[in-house]
């Protein structure tokens, strides 16, 4: 008969099956691993010219982008240590709405140059303390770079030239419109005090074809959707909104109604009628011509809008009803009644038009400034304007970012290499094992003017050597042309990055690679055993068995 021998260490109190790694090679050097794995996966797609990537997510929905932060978030990666980076990237999108890409390549560059050092004979944690140091020193240099302010954010003109380099790295070709159209969406629904300035003011109706040069911005909101009654265009519009169906409400209990002969049937059938015109005709003694409800119109409350000559709308979204009612002022009502006056809306003009083949309602406001604007994208296919909304979204953001924070540092590379050449320097003079990492930190950052000139198709190396020489006689301006390969000013060109937007990435970047760093044990619990569980119940016995076994 065989000895039972007892488990020992970890095994002893874990579930059968479950693994465990530990220490520098197993840990470490294993989870640096994956994130460079899963980097390398992304930076093709940094940059105006970066390559698009066609990810089809578990919904079987097709995305064609080059925006870091929605394929990552539609890979749906399971690594816990590539998961961390995955996690900064969205608290930048969270933040700011720009610089995805740059925080996953920061950090997956400062772990590469990271296992280099372990190779070397130093541990994670002083390398770890060496970056954080780095980080400091990067935060200090940073407001020295600044090359220039936001100053008046209601000049078209102006705001154009600050959100031309957000939108140039997602839609290259057409960023001088997509820039145009957001800085007179932006600007149209600035407040006077900017820093009450709202991202969800600026909404987006995409309408399938035509060119992405067809695309306009009306000040209002418009809807896909044509009009349920007859009138289709109001000039001077009193609005009513309902956050209900406009149609004959439906009693919790079920009545039972008596009827002797054909006069009841008649007496019933116009008592209804007459009901439903006494509330039509309220509304239209209140100067009332057009409603707006959150639900369908019943066909007798059509009859009788006709009959008054009224406009009817409907909305399915909540969220658009709510945002329609803070467009045109009004009050959304909770059940069918004629409100007072300083509950109705006014607009100037609503109207449906067709654009292409799809009908749209305008709800047009024709007075320069609006709370809302609406830019209406056109475009060939579906993932080319879903990626025109990404680049719309990136550039409404850096809008917002600059209405809080205004300064600008130099864009295409400029600020890396002047932030590397000075961090660099600084490592030459530091004591003690901290300068290797600090070195590190600042070659990490050659990482990102590198992967602009690879996808750019130009020699890295070379280019390079050519801005930091620049940098050295003073040019701290001067950046990558990523159209033909030559050095420039950055601010003459006016390619500029949000100095918010840069800070939180380097400082997102060096926290997720140190907390990578940190990490020496990796302990997985493997999973409860057992059968799968069963799908739902049917809801009705006629039903088909809607899960079954899974």
């Amino acid at each position: 008969m065989a000895l039972s021998i007892p488990k020992s260490g970890y095994s002893r109190f874990l579930k059968e099956g479950a693994q465990y790694f530990k220490g520098t090679d197993e840990a470490v050097l294993r989870n640096i691993e994956a994130c460079v794995e899963l980097v390398s996966q992304i930076k093709s797609a940094y940059g105006p010219n970066g390559m698009n990537k066609m990810v089809i997510n578990h919904l079987e929905k097709l995305f064609v982008t080059n925006d870091a932060a929605t394929i990552l978030k539609e890979l749906d990666v399971q690594h816990p240590a590539a998961r961390m980076l995955i996690l900064a990237a969205e608290m930048q999108e969270k933040q700011v709405g720009d610089n995805t890409n740059t925080v996953i390549i920061l950090a997956a560059s400062l772990l590469e140059h990271a296992a280099q050092l372990i190779s070397m004979g130093l541990k994670p944690t002083e390398i770890a303390d060496g970056y954080e140091s780095a980080y400091e020193k990067a935060a200090e240099i940073l407001p020295k770079l600044v090359a220039s302010k936001a100053e008046d954010l209601y000049d078209l003109e102006k705001v154009k030239k600050y959100l031309r380099a957000s939108v140039m790295s997602k839609q290259y070709d057409n960023e001088e419109l997509i820039a145009a159209l957001v800085a007179k969406a932006c600007v149209q629904t600035c407040p006077k005090n900017t820093s009450n300035f709202n991202v969800d003011n600026i909404r987006i109706c995409k309408i399938l074809g035509s060119g992405v040069h067809s695309s306009t911005v009306m000040n209002g909101m418009v809807f896909r959707r044509g009009s349920e009654t007859e009138r289709k265009q109001v000039e001077n519009a009193r609005v009513v909104v309902f956050a209900c169906p406009f149609d004959l409400t439906q009693t919790e209990t079920k009545g039972t109604v008596l009827m002797q002969n054909a006069d009841d049937l008649l007496k019933f059938s116009a008592t209804e009628e007459s009901e439903v015109e006494a509330q039509v005709k309220a509304l239209a003694d209140r100067g009332v011509n057009v409603v707006v409800a959150a639900g369908k119109f019943g066909d007798l409350y059509v009859h009788f809008l006709n009959k008054y000559n009224i406009m009817g709308v409907r909305l399915t979204s909540k969220f658009d009803l709510r945002r329609l009612c803070r467009t045109i002022g009004a009050q959304a009502q909770a059940r069918i009644c004629a409100p007072t006056v300083d509950l109705l809306g006014h607009c100037d003009k609503v109207r449906v038009e067709e654009i292409g083949d799809t009908e749209v309602v305008v709800f047009d406001k024709q007075t320069e400034s609006s709370n809302v604007s609406t830019i209406v994208i056109r475009g060939s296919a579906q993932s080319l304007m879903d990626d025109i909304e990404r680049a719309i979204d990136d550039a409404v953001n850096t809008y917002k970012a600059l209405t809080k924070d205004n300064q600008l540092l130099p864009g295409a590379g400029a600020v890396e290499i002047e932030l590397g050449r000075q961090i660099e320097a600084i490592g030459e003079k530091c004591p003690g094992l901290d300068q290797y990492a600090i070195k590190k930190f600042a070659l990490a950052l050659e990482a990102l003017p590198k992967q602009l000139a690879e996808n750019a198709g130009l020699k890295p190396t070379e280019i390079l050597s050519r801005l930091y020489a620049t940098h050295q006689e003073g040019n701290q301006n001067d950046g990558i042309d990523v159209g033909t390969g030559a050095i420039m000013d950055t601010v003459q060109n006016s390619i500029f990055d949000l100095y918010a937007g840069k800070s939180l990435a380097l400082k997102l970047a060096t926290n997720a690679a140190v907390t990578v760093l940190k990490v020496d044990q990796i302990i997985m619990s493997k999973p409860a055993g057992g059968p799968a569980p069963r799908g739902p119940k049917a809801q009705d016995e006629d039903d088909d068995d809607v899960g079954g076994m899974a």
